[in-house]
């Protein structure tokens, strides 16, 4: 399969800008997905989720793997036509949301959990994973890796690479096996925070030879300053002429650090997570709509802001939504958080692309660690 990604401009920072080119549309990177978990971003449609200009979305093996099920999803066209998008779609292998769990057992065939609803014992292997992924149709399928916690002993992380690289070797089989066609397959670097052992994983990794490449184990608690070493580490054993993903992070000072560091994809559920929560970014610095200064602000949202929300209803009506707890307002909070990951993306290109990254940076980060002012 010819490699799908397209380096178009590397700025002075190590910040890159490309594009990735599906049958279903070409993405332009660095770019973010908004989480789709269980084949929905929470709140909002897929038709809403488009209009954000979200290029590419993410959903979740496990869950849909366990409801409702991916065979039934495959009867009815696939992951695309069950939730009604038609961009394309990365989805996970399951692996963090399996590691998660407290009751679990690990080998190497691979995990035995107990389904949350009911107790039944479920298993998950990389043969499996593959199976679902190609079920539902994805786009982009990601091995089957083994996600380690955080803090991790070293002798721990050293035994999981070696796990994991056998796993992502038996992902890589299947996947061939399933042959679905057009459906990429990305590999997974794992190694906690050690920096020979995140060396060692990218190299048996690249070694393999995936159709891109991920770094895991990042967003389980390690904090902005691990997180752009354990990055700055990895990155540069990465293949550079192929799409590089930095798993589950999603603040904007992780995303810029990492755009730095030469990541091209990011996945979260930060900006409708703090929307359900009433959390709002703006270009002068997060809201909290809930506070009794807005039941009477007229102002928009954001007055840079171009999304729905911000050109329709002012920030009263939001707070009085809040304030009764009318599902509506919960909505608009996400269309305006989905935006603003999406037009903080697009100025990352555009600066990538003028050679001014560390410049907008700077700019960016520094407005929005700012308290928005109250009274007017």
């Amino acid at each position: 399969m010819a490699n799908p990604y397209r380096l178009l401009a590397t700025d002075k920072s190590g910040a890159r800008r490309g594009e990735l080119h599906f049958a279903r549309g070409t993405v332009s990177t660095p770019t973010f997905m908004p989480v789709g978990t269980a084949a929905a971003v929470k709140g909002v449609t897929a038709a809403q989720v488009a209009e954000t200009k979200a290029g590419i979305v993410l959903s979740n093996t496990y869950h849909l793997a366990l409801q409702p099920g991916s065979d039934k999803i495959a009867k009815l066209g696939g992951l695309h036509a069950f939730m009604g998008w038609k961009g394309p779609m990365l989805t996970d292998s399951g692996g963090f949301q399996v590691f998660s769990l407290p009751k679990k057992s690990v080998s190497e065939e691979g995990v035995t959990f107990e389904f949350e609803k009911g107790g039944a014992p479920m298993k998950l292997s990389p043969e499996r994973s593959m199976e679902i992924q190609g079920e539902l149709g994805s786009d982009i399928a990601m091995v089957f890796d083994e996600c380690l916690e955080y803090p991790c002993s070293e002798a721990r992380a050293t035994e999981s690479i070696e796990r994991t690289f056998r796993w992502e070797r038996r992902s890589q089989v299947a996947h061939r096996k399933i042959g679905r066609d057009g459906q990429l397959l990305f590999g997974i670097v794992q190694g906690s925070t050690y920096p020979h052992l995140r060396k060692k994983s990218a190299q048996q990794i690249t070694s393999l030879g995936f159709d891109g490449y991920a770094i895991g184990g990042v967003s389980v608690g390690e904090g902005l300053e691990l997180l752009k070493k354990i990055t700055g580490w990895t990155a540069p054993f990465l293949p550079t002429d192929q799409a590089r993903y930095l798993m589950g992070v999603g603040l904007p000072e992780d995303i810029f650090a990492a755009v730095e560091r030469g990541i091209d994809m990011f996945d979260c559920v930060i900006p409708t997570r703090y929307a359900r929560g009433g959390t709002l970014f703006t270009s002068r610095g997060k809201i909290r709509i809930e506070h009794r200064k807005y039941r009477r602000d007229g102002y928009p949202i954001d007055k840079s802001c171009d999304c729905y929300a911000c050109t329709t209803v002012p920030r009263a009506y939001l707070h009085h939504l809040f304030e009764i707890r009318e599902p509506l307002g919960e909505t608009l909070a996400s269309i305006h958080n989905l935006r603003f990951y999406q037009r903080m993306m697009e100025r990352i290109r555009e600066s990538i692309e003028q050679g001014r990254f560390t410049q907008l940076r700077d700019e960016f980060l520094g407005a929005l660690e700012q308290t928005e002012p109250a009274e007017r």
